[in-house]
């Protein structure tokens, strides 16, 4: 069956007021920059309170719908079939051609739903509905109506042409990339982060994101894979502008100068500064990390309250009370899972503790980092001035 549109159904922006049609443009603009790869040409149009994808000659129908299925603010993907508008008893042959076609297995139930957009069609809703249905019945007894949980929902509106539809292919929901600012991603090589990213992306917030490089203590390929992990991201959210910093001279700083128990609370301030540095620069209004509550030490309550302690804006943890199997059940949905657990490691786990303090208290982290008073400053600057850029997309 060839579908020339897709109707788009999203869920919160219906609720938007006044405001819904700023909502609606910036999905617009997502699906089309979604779908800008895709084989074929698409046209992006809004129409009665509707978004509609019309897809012009030949199409690659699967990658369309996969990459529809990656643009936050959808909550269902129809695939509609479009015909002329036609009398009366034209129009019941083409339905019952759609459902011979769409539905080989005839043992099933349905229920017609029309809607009478073009008021000059001269048959009205319940007309149409009645109809249609006693069309499909008589073409195919086995059929049969149930008009409370139906098996078929089966769609027909009649517009300056009829969209026919049955189908409603999921979206991930949320809010359209971009209606809620952006914020600055921690983005380790790990599993956390790239699933924390995806779930405050999901809230219209745009992404960029910093990643701590520790050469020659970890290597090109843990860089590469951090970049891999950026690109996947990106087919969600857009472009996402990646700050590659070295962060090998302030970790060797602290480890030469810090009691080692504290090596990672110390380690994750400066990260938590230097990412904060970069979201200042690029007007973002958020940190995001993938911390949750005891999953190591330097996510105890105590913990997060002395690393928190550095930011003026706001730390979002999406992930703060999933256990480890939720976060890896969300990676694996979006495809970060496989790169995240490859064996390259990143600086955290290369400068780690063997009994690192779970309770820190904040006065006693301060002095310790007096130690470092006389190099961080010239550190700091270095990191942050020495920054590569790389945009994933």
């Amino acid at each position: 069956m060839t579908f020339q549109t897709f109707l788009i159904k999203y869920g919160e922006i219906g609720i938007k007021g006044k405001n819904r049609y700023m909502f609606e443009d910036a999905l617009v603009r997502q699906i089309r920059h979604s779908l800008r790869d895709v084989e074929g040409s698409f046209h992006v149009h809004k129409c009665q309170g509707r978004i509609y994808v019309d897809c012009e000659g030949y199409y690659d129908y699967d990658e369309a719908v996969e990459s529809l299925k990656r643009v936050f603010g959808i909550v269902g993907i129809c695939p509609v079939v479009r015909i002329e508008v036609k009398e009366y008893e034209e129009l019941k042959k083409d339905v019952v051609a759609y459902m011979d076609e769409a539905y080989p297995d005839k043992n099933i139930t349905f229920k017609v739903e029309s809607r009478r957009a073009k008021k000059t069609y001269p048959v009205n809703s319940m007309e149409i509905n009645c109809g249609l249905g006693e069309a499909i019945l008589d073409a195919f007894p086995e059929i049969r109506v149930d008009v409370h949980n139906p098996d078929v929902l089966l769609n027909v509106e009649i517009r300056e042409e009829v969209y026919i539809y049955s189908q409603i292919i999921p979206g991930p929901g949320g809010m359209p990339i971009g209606t809620n600012g952006k914020a600055m991603l921690l983005l380790s090589g790990g599993i956390d982060s790239p699933v924390a990213g995806y779930m405050v992306a999901k809230r219209g917030v745009g992404l960029e994101a910093t990643y701590f490089h520790a050469p020659p203590y970890t290597s090109e390929r843990a860089k590469q894979k951090v970049v891999d992990l950026a690109k996947k991201l990106a087919k969600y959210t857009g472009p996402i502008r990646l700050n590659v910093v070295n962060f090998t001279d302030i970790q060797l700083a602290i480890y030469d100068k810090c009691p080692h128990d504290e090596l990672t609370i110390i380690m994750r301030r400066y990260m938590m500064k230097i990412a904060e540095y970069f979201a200042d620069q690029s007007g973002c209004l958020g940190l995001i990390t993938g911390e949750s509550i005891g999953q190591v030490a330097s996510q105890t309550m105590q913990s997060l309250l002395v690393t928190n302690e550095v930011c003026h804006l706001p730390v979002f943890r999406p992930l703060i009370g999933f256990d480890k199997q939720e976060i890896v059940d969300i990676s694996e949905k979006i495809d970060t899972y496989e790169t995240s657990i490859q064996p390259f490691e990143d600086c955290c786990t290369i400068f780690v503790a063997k009994h690192p303090v779970t309770k820190p208290k904040l006065d006693v982290i301060k002095r310790s980092e007096q130690r470092l008073s006389e190099d961080i400053d010239r550190l700091f600057e270095e990191a942050v001035n020495s920054v590569e850029v790389i945009i994933a997309e």
